[in-house]
């Protein structure tokens, strides 16, 4: 099999050798274990294997929370070695859109407000980021509830709001940590439908860390982890 080859022009993501590991009891304990990886910009892909072998510390890492151990990681095609946190956090909120398993929505803050919590600080005025994040949450079904506050929702309510407020932000990438797990077959659809549509609009990239085979089968590359590694 020839390896995956595209050109740099092209790649969203290059990872060389990337380790990361944690302190445990006075121990290093490895997570992961030399992984070098290219993704390409507009993809669509699902990062698959047991719990615990690495994939939502992959995410953390490529989203830039964490910080790898060992290796580089470069981002449409610059380095991100010695950013400061502030310099990652601009990065972040730039281009990166997040979903995460816990959601971490403001208990205070309506469905609205939630969703397009990020869009001031990207420059948009008021009028204008209710009006897109409208857009994005009827496209999620969830117009009908954008004045509720988050204890007034399902957990398949909140996972959408929360996939709402990271695609709004139209970034380079949204990266989700089974972001269908708490969907019916249905809904996920739905979700899915949203997410192309988006990659279709804006070349947003998608990378699911995932169990869900119904997510993996739309993927237009599966990355299989396994004992820290990648296999593909």
């Amino acid at each position: 099999m020839l390896p995956y080859t595209m050109s740099t022009m092209s790649l969203l993501y290059k990872l060389d050798n990337i380790e990361y590991s944690y302190d445990w009891n006075h121990q290093k304990v490895p997570v992961l274990k030399g992984v070098s990886l290219d993704i390409e910009k507009s993809s669509f892909v699902c990062i698959v294997g047991p719990s615990g072998v690495g994939k939502t510390t992959l995410l953390n890492l490529i989203g830039f929370i964490e910080s790898p151990t060992k290796g580089k990681i470069d981002f449409c095609g610059s380095s991100t070695a010695g950013l400061s946190e502030s310099e990652k956090e601009i990065l972040r909120l730039k281009n990166v859109g997040f979903v995460f398993q816990a959601f971490y929505l403001i208990p205070t803050l309506t469905v609205l407000e939630n969703a397009s919590y990020f869009l001031p600080s990207l420059g948009y005025k008021k009028e204008q980021a209710n009006k897109w994040t409208l857009e994005i949450l009827d496209l999620l079904g969830l117009a009908d509830h954008c004045h509720k506050k988050p204890l007034e929702l399902s957990g398949g309510q909140r996972q959408r709001v929360a996939i709402a407020r990271a695609m709004v932000k139209k970034p380079q990438v949204i990266l989700a940590d089974e972001p269908t797990a708490n969907l019916d077959s249905v809904t996920a659809d739905k979700i899915i439908s949203a997410f192309q549509e988006l990659q279709k609009a804006e070349g947003t990239s998608f990378i699911f860390a995932t169990h869900d085979s119904h997510l993996v089968n739309y993927a237009k590359r599966v990355i299989q982890m396994k004992d820290g590694l990648i296999h593909e």
